[in-house]
């Protein structure tokens, strides 16, 4: 990296914290350290806040590389997402502002009892306790293996960063700087997808990249296939995705707080809204850099593997001439992919049926037999290292912009994978906190304390946890694919906890204690049947909230059956 790339990484990341800790200076009490006051953010700040919560680091990591690899079919994971958004608007928002909550759970004490409240945050705890780790694990194990920085310290480095701003200003500090955080994020992607699309071939237009992504399987959007086992089709993204839009946005304290601080019902729920619109084009623009990606690659020489640690782990190993041999292999393939491309845009110019068919069958099996030697180069690299993480998906991205973007862009492309794992960080610490705070610690510690006590008792859990989010982050490991990953471990946990919302909005007849049973129930069986892969992860979101709300009303009638006079609500 060249000086003004650091120059460009070190101030935009001091900005953000200086800007954060500056503008939200001197929180008084609890209503203005967790709702930001709530009596003045605007519509747009909701929007961009909550779009910056849910697009981490992960996303702009792993999304481009998840379209390299398998196309732009992930984006079907969002098509529940405007779904989700009405419900939230027209159910959710009204209830939460009507009862003047802190928390998403605090409403469930007066619904059902204490202890369901107190269940169902600890269920929120430990999953959005993970995710806060590996929040800031993705961006670190990444940035460690490709620039060669110490893994730790920059766990430290982006966790102490968010710790700062986030403490000090709670909810508003993470609304203020997530504007910010937003705009350098697309920036810096829009600089890549323009920069990819001047560095193609100068006969290779846009319309023409995008015919050659076709014809390489990358554009295949839609699935409507009625497969269980595919975790990316229509009817999945729209049942599953829409109960995990549901549950994150309707019920995580990490989004809730988010909207909680609008001024008004109307300008939180035109901030939902915002996000209901926007998200699913920011989600399949990012896909279409993973795309370009690849077709920048079918002209540019790749690595076999793009994982720089994986490759140095083999090449050390007694595999290492195999390895060689299969990197001769891949160049090999690499000029008939060329060719190939060349004659694929040839005969589109001409506008020749046939040779265009026959070009495409070229590419694919060029292709085929390229995927074959990256599996053979992950079969070597296990055996020579098995606690090296072969998969590369989530080093595509990266090794492009070192490797390709010229001064100047690398610095702004590396800041905006650090400013969306501070985005999306600062939001779970600041939720994390609040909910120790407020829903554990204040309701289930007798004692009284005044205002000052709780806010700095909020404070304190919010350090708390994000000296847990380090440490977690120092002891995790790489899973298939980062993004997958939170969405996995989201998955598991959401739709329990969006089943015991939807009993309480709308199964009056459903008490505490048939939930809580109900929950514990539900939360075990769920995690079985993920680890016996019952199904795909995305269906864990419906088959959780359906099997609590099923669990309870049997429940409570067989309670009620037995003349068990139920707790009164």
């Amino acid at each position: 990296m060249a000086y003004l790339d650091w120059i460009i990484l070190g101030s935009t990341l001091l900005f953000i914290v200086a800007y954060g800790v500056w503008k939200t200076r001197g929180s008084k009490n609890v209503d203005d350290y967790v709702r930001g006051g709530g009596n003045d953010v605007k519509w747009w700040t909701i929007g961009l806040s909550v779009m910056a919560t849910q697009a981490s680091a992960i996303t702009f990591l792993s999304t481009p590389g998840q379209a390299f690899h398998d196309g732009m079919g992930f984006v079907q994971f969002y098509f529940g997402l405007p779904l989700a958004m009405i419900v939230i608007c027209l159910v959710f928002i009204p209830i939460y502002k009507k009862l003047k909550v802190f928390t998403a759970y605090e409403m469930l004490e007066g619904r059902f009892d204490l202890k369901t409240r107190t269940l169902t945050a600890l269920l929120f705890l430990v999953q959005r306790g993970l995710a806060a780790g590996i929040t800031i694990f993705a961006p670190s194990i990444i940035l460690s293996a490709v620039l060669g920085w110490d893994l730790r310290t920059l766990n430290i480095i982006i966790g102490i960063s968010v710790i700062i701003y986030t403490v000090s200003g709670g909810t508003k500090a993470v609304s203020v700087t997530q504007k910010q955080q937003m705009f350098i994020i697309m920036l810096g992607m829009f600089f890549a997808f323009f920069f990819i699309l001047g560095a193609l071939p100068s006969d290779v237009s846009f319309g023409k990249a995008l015919k050659i992504a076709g014809a390489n399987n990358k554009l295949n959007i839609l699935d409507f296939t009625f497969d269980t086992d595919n975790r990316y089709t229509f009817w999945s993204g729209i049942t599953g995705g829409f109960f995990l839009a549901l549950a994150y946005f309707g019920t995580d304290q990490s989004q809730v707080q988010r909207y909680l601080s609008g001024k008004s019902i109307r300008e939180s729920q035109l901030g939902l809204v915002f996000n209901g619109i926007f998200k699913i084009p920011m989600q399949f623009f990012i896909l279409l850099v993973g795309a370009m990606v690849f077709v920048f690659y079918q002209y540019n020489t790749s690595p076999l593997n793009f994982n720089p640690a994986a490759t140095e782990a083999v090449m050390k190993s007694e595999y290492a001439n195999e390895y060689k041999a299969l990197e001769e292999d891949h160049k090999k393939l690499e000029m008939e992919k060329r060719m190939a491309q060349h004659s694929f845009s040839a005969a589109l110019e001409l506008k020749e049926y046939n040779a265009i068919q026959q070009a495409e069958q070229n590419i694919i099996k060029i292709n085929q037999k390229e995927n074959a030697s990256r599996d053979a180069a992950k079969a070597l690299i296990s055996k020579a290292n098995t606690k090296v993480e072969t998969n590369d998906k989530d080093y595509v991205f990266i090794h492009f912009i070192l490797h390709n973007l010229p001064v100047g862009l690398i610095g702004l492309l590396l800041a905006v994978i650090l400013s969306a794992a501070m985005s999306s960080t600062a939001s779970e610490l600041n939720a994390l906190g609040t909910i120790t705070a407020l829903d554990l610690y204040k309701r289930n510690v007798k004692k009284e304390h005044d205002e000052k006590h709780y806010l700095l008792a909020t404070k304190g859990f919010t350090l708390l946890w994000g000296i847990l989010a380090i440490a977690i982050a120092n002891v995790a490991s790489l899973f298939d694919n980062l993004i997958q990953l939170v969405n996995i471990i989201g998955s598991i946990f959401y739709g329990n906890v969006l089943g015991i919302f939807l009993l309480a909005f709308f199964f009056k007849f459903v008490k505490g204690n048939a939930v809580f049973v109900a929950a514990i129930a539900t939360q075990i069986i769920v995690i079985i049947g993920y680890n016996l892969d019952w199904m795909s992860y995305l269906w864990l979101n419906a088959f959780g909230c359906v099997l609590v709300i099923g669990l309870s009303i049997i429940t409570q009638l067989f309670d009620n059956f037995l003349g068990n006079s139920p707790e009164e609500a």
